[in-house]
């Protein structure tokens, strides 16, 4: 049987020039769905081929196969499900056999979705089997429950064109410029590294002896779509690998960056990066330790062992069609002042053995403490300050929470007046009845509403944090997942203190300064929090206080103590 001729086009699901134009202009009659990043991500990569074989969003067939055990209707290995979820909403007003237009957030169509099924999964199943666990402490999971659509849309999809992209469009390729230029460049095997971090030595290390293990050309490929929240954006570790990139051999190594959504699934998404990197032409990949782990799970554990996304990868490797190099955990041995694997230094008792964790790193960044250049090249660290100064220059969001008068304002008002006497950054006062009346005068206070409130102090708070200043928030904010989205949001741009006001509700009542426990029991405020609706109290607040006997002055004396505990504020 001949060989297909090494790095052949994949095939694209976009149409011709000509025929884009013309169905332009017919989609601007579809009802039409704007698009999520996530989902213009996936989207992007269906279109390009870099999801090949999917013909588009997956039929309810193809994600029960892929669910249960990462095998589409047809048989082919494909471990994650690619849907369009949508809206209770939107799903009422379309039907099975209808086309729709699926626009990116400007507003651009990029591709029409002929819909074959319609359907709503069953999320916690589909987290139990994608995911291992149907835990919220993982992103993705929580993702599922809390920010994607309830149902699921299926069908083959018609490219129109490829999402906009305005940073460094030099550097993204699709699979089949890929493959052109390894073909240009007679590459016959490449070893993919797949990343969503800056490249440290180590990691260069690591690289380049895999490469010469595999005899293969190394394509750097790190993910730009979207990766784990608090991860370090993508402008800064793009500027990070770029730094790198004179420290490999031109003419061996290149890079690319790939516009991924990651599910950090662990196992099932290094089976899934395999995938994806033999589409963009690559013959080997680099699966590492926790390959695309989320961290810990609810009870403090690894969602997933070291090695079990490598075990996976390598009992489903003639499926993938693409071979693994396996990541060895490299360390810097000082007396030989190199990098060696961690399991291979024989004289491991008579040398000194050194090594940065990611958290250490983020710790040294987070205090301007200094990092070694035998663990990071100087031009990296130079980057990485630029965006993460030490934290007591940068802006953070103090997010008081608690009951009706607990005494979340006045203390929120106190410690606006210390903050200020220090000086050095803005502070902000972002008090309940001030958001209410300058960003959300038009909400009630049902359930929907006051979710939206707490989602716009959270949207203003990151705004000043990022800029550098300082946010105190002071709203009930009841519920715990509204208040992880707030957290989530702060936490891209700096530090998140939540402050648990932990008053009881009989101490608040018995204070009724505005005379709301007392409406609220007699039934004239509806859901109203504590009485007639649930306040979630946090589990995890960075400090619990209590106002009962307690002056104010205390109260504000501990929030301080706390921000100086955490390098915020300097003591």
């Amino acid at each position: 049987m001949s060989q297909p001729p090494i790095h052949a086009p994949v095939p694209e699901l976009f149409v011709s020039y000509e025929s884009a134009q013309k169905l332009k202009v017919e989609a601007g009659n579809l009802t039409s769905w704007d698009l999520t990043a996530r989902q213009i991500c996936d989207l992007e990569l269906l279109m390009n081929g870099g999801f090949n074989p999917l013909k588009g969003f997956m039929s309810e067939e193809d994600y029960n196969g892929v669910v249960d055990n990462m095998r589409l209707a047809d048989g082919a290995l494909w471990p994650m499900p690619i849907n369009l979820d949508v809206s209770e909403k939107f799903a009422e007003g379309i039907e099975e056999g209808q086309d729709i237009a699926l626009r990116d957030q400007e507003g651009v169509i990029l591709a029409i979705l002929s819909i074959t099924d319609k359907w709503v999964p069953n999320k916690a199943h589909e987290a139990e089997k994608v995911f291992g666990a149907d835990d919220l402490a993982h992103p993705a999971v929580n993702y599922l429950h809390n920010t994607a659509g309830p149902v699921y849309l299926g069908g083959p999809i018609t490219g129109i064109q490829p999402p906009v992209h305005y940073d460094f469009k030099g550097r993204r390729d699709t699979p089949n410029e890929l493959r052109a230029y390894f073909r240009k460049m007679g590459w016959r095997k490449v070893v993919a590294f797949q990343t969503r971090n800056p490249l440290h030595r180590a990691h260069q290390e690591l690289t380049f002896r895999a490469a010469k293990e595999a005899q293969a050309n190394l394509l750097i490929h790190p993910v730009v779509g979207m990766t784990k929240p608090g991860d370090v954006d993508h402008f800064t570790r793009v500027r990070c690998y770029e730094a790198v990139l004179d420290k490999y051999p031109q003419s061996t190594t290149t890079m690319s960056l790939l516009n991924l959504a990651m599910r950090m699934a662990g196992p099932r998404e290094a089976v899934w990066h395999g995938l994806i990197r033999k589409n963009h032409g690559c013959t080997h990949i680099i699966v590492g330790r926790d390959h695309a782990g989320p961290g810990k799970n609810s009870a403090g554990e690894d969602f997933y062992g070291p090695y079990d996304a490598q075990d996976l990868f390598r009992a489903n490797q003639d499926d993938i069609g693409i071979e693994m190099v396996d990541f060895k955990h490299m360390v810097y041995v000082q007396e030989r002042a190199q990098y060696e694997p961690n399991d291979e230094i024989e004289d491991r008792d008579n040398v000194t053995i050194l090594n940065i964790s990611g958290t250490e790193l983020r710790r040294r960044l987070r205090e301007g403490l200094e990092i070694p250049e035998w663990f990071s090249f100087p031009e990296v660290v130079a980057e990485l300050r630029r965006t993460s100064p030490p934290r007591a220059k940068q802006g953070f969001t103090v997010f008081f929470t608690g009951l009706s008068g607990s005494g979340k304002s006045t203390i929120a008002n106190a410690l606006m007046v210390k903050l200020m006497e220090m000086g050095g950054r803005p502070v902000t006062l972002l008090d309940g009845d001030v958001v209410r009346k300058h960003l959300s005068s038009e909400l009630g206070f049902s359930k929907e509403h006051r979710d939206l409130n707490i989602e716009r102090i959270g949207y203003v708070a990151s705004e000043i944090t990022k800029n550098g200043g300082i946010a105190i928030c002071a709203p009930i904010a009841p519920y715990t997942a509204t208040r992880r989205s707030v957290r989530e949001m702060i936490e891209a741009f700096g530090a998140f203190v939540e402050i648990h006001v932990a008053t009881s509700l009989e101490e608040c009542e018995s204070r009724d300064r505005k005379g709301l426990y007392k409406l609220a029991r007699e039934g004239k405020i509806k859901e109203f929090t504590g009485i007639s609706d649930p306040y979630e109290a946090p589990t995890n607040a960075e400090l619990v206080v209590d106002t009962k006997d307690v002056d104010v002055d205390h109260c504000a004396h501990q929030v301080i103590l706390k921000l100086e505990s955490m390098g915020l504020i300097k003591g």
